[in-house]
């Protein structure tokens, strides 16, 4: 059964616009909390964080209203990363965790991410048994007067999460001396990263942290990273660290201003834990998305890529399921389950951080660890029904990778936030890469 509202990470759209609007995401809270209240006499509660959007102020209420109607107690986080949000969940024994965010997107638009009570984000099938539940009749599902839930905020939900993070970060290591530009996007972590870095020893010099309810990625963060190379040729730091607006991904810009993306990070990180035997698995768990050359540098060094779906949840479950602890995508969500549940843009940079202090070797000398191959990727916007179920495109999808061959490869899909295809190629021969992704988009806005 196709789902209705539920993306590749939870639900996303225009604020005050269907499907986020306060009756849907009441309808939400009401199926969602239905589906995890369970007979056990004891109450039952949803942690829900979110980020730093104004329709934070509408979406967050329509939830508590769905969430308390069925019976289900709420704590209120506030402004949180969303593997902040993860963790409370299972820290708090709730019986559901809620992010309220759209990630890297501007501020028109927001989202929910769901966690289920381990900390990790739901699966396909209880997100479609949920979608189902929305569509019930809701008297069905209220409770009775006597046994609504009950709502309350928390205060030190920030201070938890920045100790959980500082964990994460050797013991015997500091951060003294070094000189940190952090970019927080105007997002959810423009408290805590500052803070956690300072308590390691950093001098930090942050950027995006004035959040207004409508700034958020705006000319700042992972996803527009001119302010903060800016920064760093200012401050004349040893490194630059872009997070997005929920702060689950991350950018690294070296001491020269050069940028880093997530498969550098991954063949980083990758590399450093091999040496130290901490790897539970030879091997890492990326996207279909992630470069060809991070799986030739990987195999070279005697480890396996594994390739999921696009999407940090099919990452996260390819990782249970072969009992990886390493993985994450080129965009910067990095997954180490060894300290989260989710991808953590912090986390992700202090281990950077270690490998930087560990060597005692600026950045640039450590952290383009690989050659990538040429790649291209072009996003093409359309409306109604996909353009990839059309016969012409299936044809012209099947003859260019006939022409990339062994050589190459090619990744067509749609997006699962935007009403988007996304057309990517990788080759050694950088002018052929450019003609089969050239035509192939023409084809594709043709129909």
């Amino acid at each position: 059964m196709t789902r209705k509202y539920f993306g590749t990470d939870g639900i996303r759209g225009t604020a005050n616009q269907a499907p986020m609007t306060p009756g849907i995401i009441m309808r939400l809270g009401m199926a969602a909390g239905e589906y995890f209240r369970t007979n056990t006499p004891r109450r039952h509660s949803v942690v829900i964080g979110k980020d730093t959007r104004l329709s934070g102020y509408m979406v967050e209420p329509a939830l508590v209203a769905g969430f308390t109607a069925v019976g289900m107690d709420v704590t209120l986080l506030g402004p949180l990363p969303t593997p902040g949000v993860a963790m409370m969940t299972r820290s708090l024994r709730a019986d559901l965790g809620v992010m309220i965010s759209a990630s890297h997107n501007g501020y028109a638009d927001n989202g929910i991410k769901l966690f289920g009570p381990d900390g990790y984000k739901l699966s396909d099938a209880i997100e479609l048994e949920i979608e189902q539940g929305m569509e019930r009749e809701q008297d069905s599902m209220l409770a009775l007067s006597t046994d609504l839930g009950r709502a309350q905020r928390v205060d030190d939900a920030q201070a938890r999460y920045i100790e959980i993070v500082k964990a994460s970060f050797p013991r015997r290591m500091r951060l003294s001396g070094l000189r940190i530009c952090v970019d927080c996007g105007n997002g959810a972590a423009y408290k805590v990263a500052p803070l956690a870095l300072y308590e390691l020893g950093a001098q930090v010099f942050p950027i995006g942290i004035g959040p207004n309810g409508t700034n958020i990625n705006q000319e700042v963060g992972s996803t527009d990273t001119r302010a903060l190379k800016e920064a760093v040729k200012t401050h004349r730091a040893d490194i630059g660290i872009a997070l997005d607006g929920d702060a689950d991904r991350c950018i690294i810009i070296d001491e020269n201003g050069r940028e880093i993306d997530g498969d550098q990070l991954i063949a980083l990180i990758a590399g450093h834990w091999q040496s130290q035997g901490r790897l539970s698995r030879d091997g890492v768990v990326t996207t279909v998305m992630s470069n060809l050359g991070l799986e030739r540098h990987l195999q070279n060094i005697g480890l396996t890529l594994e390739r999921t779906m696009v999407g940090d949840r099919y990452v996260v479950e390819r990782m249970r399921s072969g009992q990886y602890n390493l993985g994450g995508e080129q965009s910067g969500h990095i997954v180490m389950s060894d300290y989260s549940t989710t991808g953590d843009g912090l986390m992700a940079a202090l281990q950077v951080l270690a490998v930087m202090v560990e060597a005692e070797q600026p950045l640039s000398k450590l952290a383009h660890v690989f050659e990538p191959f040429p790649q291209k990727l072009v996003n093409i916007r359309y409306k109604g029904k996909s353009p990839l179920a059309n016969a012409t495109v299936k044809a012209a999808i099947s003859s260019a990778e006939d022409v990339l061959g062994s050589d190459g490869r090619l990744v067509i899909r749609k997006s699962g936030t935007e009403p988007l295809i996304r057309i990517m190629a990788e080759a050694n021969d950088a002018s052929l890469m450019n003609k089969v992704v050239d035509d192939l988009a023409e084809i594709v806005r043709s129909v």
